[in-house]
């Protein structure tokens, strides 16, 4: 019975030590391409050029989604209480690094996982001749496109 306490107890510190732990820290957290889901829609987070990271700030839970339209919803529908403080992690669709979504630059025009079309960049990185918004923008018009794009649907069914 001692020696299968031991085990036991090696066995779970082996575990706790071996990248099981949650990352406690407000930066984004390392992607599993093709394998993370969005926490929103479920589907696999696969292209690279449109992925979110929400943080929650006070317990550091990161939250993946495919679509800034996804991360944008779900801080909505799910009420989310710290909503104004979430640290929000949109990737460059130029560069494919991780910039802070709400001083991002969107562009309006893009093919994205979920349609809602917005590509982040930063001054450095926007391509010419582009329309653009802001974050703020974007959180407003993304409810309306989603009511737009349920109506297309539920029109087309019925």
């Amino acid at each position: 019975m001692r020696r299968f306490s031991i085990f036991l107890l090696l066995t779970l510190s082996f575990f706790v030590s071996s990248g099981c732990q949650k990352k406690a820290d407000n930066t984004p957290a390392e992607m599993h391409w093709d394998r993370d889901m969005c926490v929103r829609c479920a589907m696999a987070i696969s292209e690279r050029k449109y992925a979110v990271q929400i943080v929650d700030p006070s317990t550091y839970k990161h939250y993946k989604f495919d679509d800034i339209g996804c991360a944008v919803l779900w801080l909505n529908e799910e009420q989310i209480p710290w909503k104004k403080q979430a640290i929000i992690w949109i990737i460059d669709a130029k560069t494919g690094k991780w910039i802070d979504a709400r001083s991002a630059i969107y562009a309006d025009d893009s093919i994205t996982p979920m349609a809602f079309g917005f590509a982040a960049y930063t001054k450095e990185t926007l391509p010419a001749g582009h329309h653009t918004v802001d974050f703020k923008e974007v959180a407003r018009k993304i409810p309306l496109i989603e009511k737009a794009n349920t109506q297309k649907v539920t029109g087309a069914i019925q």
